[in-house]
């Protein structure tokens, strides 16, 4: 049995998910918004719900946007008992001109033409408002540390997380996905391009970060 397959049977039985794994990363963004007065919150592509009910249990108002709908009634379950949080079942962008204090979007973007799906999130960000990203990206050659990393520490944090064997990856990880096709480069110089002052960092696990704080007072 070769190294490849092993680290693939692991993973297979002990799946765990890359995207949860920066929910911390987006809670802290959510705790500065906060402290900065901010009260209404989005979460484009939310998924089943686990980062939308962290955030409902801070925010006063946190709407969840998901396109499909069989995961949008697992989202909407999952936060019924919490009076704070709503579920949209649509497609993002929603056309309702809508802004909010808080923003985030994980896995969200590679689902978007890169460029359409910046500046959709942009305009849903309030004046003063912050953005936190956390995208996918297509693999090159320049991210071969990151990727022999995120390949050997995965099955390692997927015995830790999740020591008994599975047969079916959990509900959480059961979302319609699709494989990112635009590389970190090119993300990162678009953001760069359409949100002045963003800070774009590559991580494990084929995701990248951004954060990003709206001027208060939008250009005319």
């Amino acid at each position: 049995m070769t190294i490849v397959s092993t680290l693939n049977r692991l993973n297979r039985e002990h799946p765990w998910s890359h995207n949860d794994a920066y929910a911390r990363f987006v809670l802290r963004q959510a705790a500065r918004t906060l402290r900065e007065g901010g009260t209404v919150a989005l979460d484009i592509g939310c998924g089943t719900g686990n980062l939308l009910q962290r955030l409902a249990e801070r925010f006063p108002r946190v709407v969840g946007v998901e396109a499909d709908p069989a995961t949008a009634e697992r989202a909407a379950a999952l936060v019924r008992t919490l009076l704070s949080a709503s579920v949209v079942n649509a497609r993002f962008p929603l056309d309702d001109g809508r802004t909010y204090d808080f923003v985030s979007a994980v896995a969200v973007l590679h689902h978007l033409p890169l460029h359409e799906g910046i500046r959709a999130v942009h305009e849903v960000v309030a004046p003063g408002g912050r953005l936190a990203i956390v995208g996918v990206y297509r693999e090159e050659r320049s991210d071969v540390a990151f990727s022999v990393a995120s390949l050997l520490l995965n099955p390692v944090i997927g015995l830790i997380r999740h020591p008994r064997r599975v047969d079916a990856l959990p509900d959480n990880m059961n979302a319609p996905a699709v494989p990112a096709s635009d590389s970190y480069r090119e993300i990162r110089d678009a953001l760069r391009a359409a949100l002045p002052g963003v800070r774009v960092r590559r991580g494990l696990f084929w995701r990248y970060t951004a954060t990003w704080r709206a001027p208060r007072h939008r250009a005319d």
